[in-house]
């Protein structure tokens, strides 16, 4: 997975475009793009269109429901398991616990609805609150559901006070670049994927491309977008060049053809295991991507 792109659950106009947009998983939004008024009327919505498009799309499904303190998320679970989403994206995560607790729900609703106990997968939003930043270490080994973690600024502006996530140059300030490397560490510690959050102005591509290209450089394999136009410069930012694969691959055929020892030169150039890891990951990513075998 590249592109994560979020879409309201209440509009079939923008559930079509979103199903429409490239995009390798589609987030259903129940949370912060439905008014609370609305909400049950966008779980409907939404569980309709989905049911009537999976067979449509080739996109992985996600519903981001709303979190576990406000006593919605059993409803949007109730709603939503019928129709077998891919996979549930938790907001205001606080810790791995969390995770759990929602693997505990998604059983239940599983067993009720003949699903295969394991089958929904989660993706939480781990740095909404500052103890969710704190906790980010605590996702490994929490659940075999868990397919990555993500980050997000606004609610933890809003949590801690603050009044930018950016300085005058556009740049994160300190907290949020610590949540932001607290998430590739947890994802890393996790074994999962990094996706990283959201570039609000889905106007300004360049922009967008240099978050990208940034993101991908420091470990993450994905991003999430707003906007159906984000995907496909996402997409290219996330997709290994073909020289890059090419270099992988002479890695790892190189440590094949020494008999997979400790270290190798290559046109006079030493790669050890760390590389060797690195060239596999890349590969793997390419694979998945569709520009390798």
């Amino acid at each position: 997975m590249r592109s994560l792109l979020f879409v309201p659950g209440d509009s079939e106009k923008k559930l079509e475009r979103g199903f429409s947009s490239g995009a390798d998983v589609v987030i259903v939004d129940l949370e912060d793009s439905v008014s609370p008024d609305n909400k049950a009327h966008a779980r409907g919505v939404a569980a309709d269109f989905i049911a009537s498009k999976r067979n449509d799309t080739r996109a992985s499904i996600y519903v981001r429901v709303n979190d576990l303190s406000t006593g919605l998320t059993d409803d949007d679970l109730r709603a939503i398991v019928p129709i077998a989403p891919d996979g549930i994206m938790l907001p205001k995560s606080n810790s791995g616990a969390d995770v759990q607790h929602l693997s505990a729900k998604l059983r239940v609703h599983e067993a009720e609805n003949g699903l295969p106990d394991g089958a929904i997968r989660i993706i939480p939003i781990i740095t909404e609150t500052p103890a969710g930043v704190l906790a980010t270490g605590s996702y490994a080994g929490a659940s075999a559901r868990l397919a990555g973690l993500t980050w997000g600024a606004e609610d933890l502006s809003a949590a801690i006070g603050a009044r930018v996530a950016r300085d005058s140059d556009g740049r994160y300030t300190d907290v949020f670049r610590l949540a932001r490397a607290m998430t590739v560490l947890g994802a890393a510690a996790a074994d999962v994927a990094a996706v990283d959050t959201v570039f609000v102005n889905f106007r300004d591509g360049e922009g967008l491309r240099a978050e990208c290209l940034e993101a991908e450089r420091d470990g993450f394999t994905a991003k999430m977008a707003i906007h159906p136009d984000q995907v496909a410069i996402i997409n290219e930012a996330f997709t290994p060049t073909t020289d890059a694969v090419a270099h992988a691959a002479s890695i790892v055929a190189a440590f094949e053809e020494a008999g997979n020892p400790g270290v190798v030169g290559i046109n006079g150039k030493m790669y050890d295991r760390p590389h060797l890891r690195l060239a596999q990951r890349l590969l793997a990513r390419a694979r998945a991507a569709g520009v390798a075998g």
